[in-house]
């Protein structure tokens, strides 16, 4: 690691909103794992953790497109200024619901699905603003894959603080935690020295832009494949986390502290695997990295899924995080650094669709399967099915990358605005 790792840091705008955003996601992962572990608590069901995940990431789902149309028309600084204060709105909801009433679950499973709704603008508005807060466009990789530090150094402290406080403090703690994180990253907000909104004519409808969106996808097929991909790996991969809980009681005869470690172990493997590729040199073939990291990320699981001992357990859990946080960080940069600034909304929305969305619907059927057939051969199962979906995309990486460089170079066109392929 050098000082190459960092140099995203050098847009003043980036680093206040890299800094709000670490503390707030800090209280995200808090809350999520406090979600996760009451739902299982409170049922003893591993479909209902399925059906809990489904209840926050459906949303985005079925409503990524319109946040990316609203991404492409409206301010995004805007935007996302209001995603986050509706955000802390519903973890105080949530507060109120855990500390001051006899919640039913399903109040629980009603304010996951507003986050839901929340997220679905807020995803792609808060991807597409990053190319725009970064100064110097060649940083742009650097500032997707520090993004992804973020994400799971978030991730490796979120759990691990969240399953002490479950055990001292109880869950409404938590939610208290993470509506009060949201202050930081408005105030990054407001901070910020961000340049006058100047408003583009969008003649067409909301629906038409939609497909305009769809009709670009369609004209540039290596971007859709990643995007395909990304949806087969989140819909039969990333929901293993969904079983987690499983694993840290009857397993491994845990309790919330466990279940943290498990989450907190993916996270150390997730932050190292982004800082790794941060520090990648200019015009590596990220498409190789790609496959590689499925690969990782299917042999993880494999091994994982029998593990009795913790330790080797935690050890696996790492590796896992480190493959499923690179192939989806890779993906995100292949994206980013490839579609042109005016459908950037848009495309990335769709993105959120194929790697948030599809997550739900994973974890419905693996949350049905595991009541059949168990937790262990579950995640077997999702391990053999990323070896599985990493050959069979094998013949596209080897014609559309292993025979060229994927160097990853934003050149300005005539247009200031479009980033060109350069593949």
């Amino acid at each position: 690691m050098n000082i190459s790792t960092f140099k995203a840091f050098r847009s003043r705008n980036y680093s206040l909103y890299f800094t709000g955003q670490s503390v707030s996601l800090i209280g995200t992962w808090m809350q999520r794992t406090a979600v996760y572990w009451l739902v299982y608590m409170q049922t003893h069901s591993a479909f209902m953790l399925g059906l809990v995940l489904f209840a926050t990431q459906f949303p985005s789902f079925l409503l990524s497109p319109l946040g990316g149309v609203i991404s492409d028309r409206y301010n995004r600084y805007k935007v996302l200024l209001v995603t986050q204060i509706a955000s802390l709105i519903q973890a105080s909801l949530l507060v109120m619901v855990v500390v001051f009433t006899q919640y039913q679950i399903w109040e629980i499973f009603a304010l996951s699905i507003l986050l839901g709704i929340i997220n679905a603008v807020d995803v792609p508005a808060r991807q597409s603003m990053v190319y725009e807060m970064v100064d110097y466009k060649e940083d742009l990789p650097n500032a997707i894959a520090l993004n992804s530090s973020m994400v799971n150094l978030a991730r490796l402290i979120g759990p691990a603080l969240s399953g002490i406080i479950l055990e001292k403090l109880g869950a409404g703690t938590c939610f208290l935690i993470n509506a009060f994180s949201f202050l930081a990253v408005i105030l990054s907000l407001l901070l910020m020295r961000y340049p006058k909104f100047v408003p583009r004519q969008h003649p067409g409808k909301v629906v038409g832009e939609f497909r305009e969106g769809w009709k670009y996808l369609k004209r540039t097929p290596s971007l859709a494949y990643v995007i395909i991909l990304i949806a087969l790996v989140s819909l039969l991969v990333v929901p293993f986390i969904t079983l987690l809980p499983v694993y840290a009681k009857v397993i491994f005869n845990g309790n919330a502290s466990t279940f943290g470690y498990l989450n907190s172990a993916i996270g150390l493997g997730a932050i190292g695997g982004a800082f790794f590729l941060a520090s990648m040199k200019a015009g590596v073939n990220l498409k190789k990295f790609l496959f590689i990291s499925l690969l990782i990320f299917g042999g993880a699981l494999i091994l994982f899924s029998h593990i009795t001992n913790l330790p080797l357990a935690l050890l696996f859990a790492m590796l896992a995080g480190f493959g499923m946080m690179s192939q989806s960080t890779i993906s995100n940069t292949i994206i980013q650094t490839n579609v042109s600034l005016e459908m950037r909304g848009r495309i990335i929305s769709y993105f959120a669709m194929a790697f948030f969305g599809m997550q739900p619907l994973g974890g419905l059927l693996i949350g049905a399967v595991s009541q059949s057939i168990g937790a262990p051969y579950t995640i077997l199962a999702e391990g053999l099915a990323a070896v599985v979906i990493a050959l069979i995309f094998l013949p596209f990486f080897r014609k559309e990358f292993l025979n060229k460089k994927d160097e990853i170079k934003l050149v300005e066109s005539e247009d200031p605005t479009v980033t060109i392929n350069n593949n």
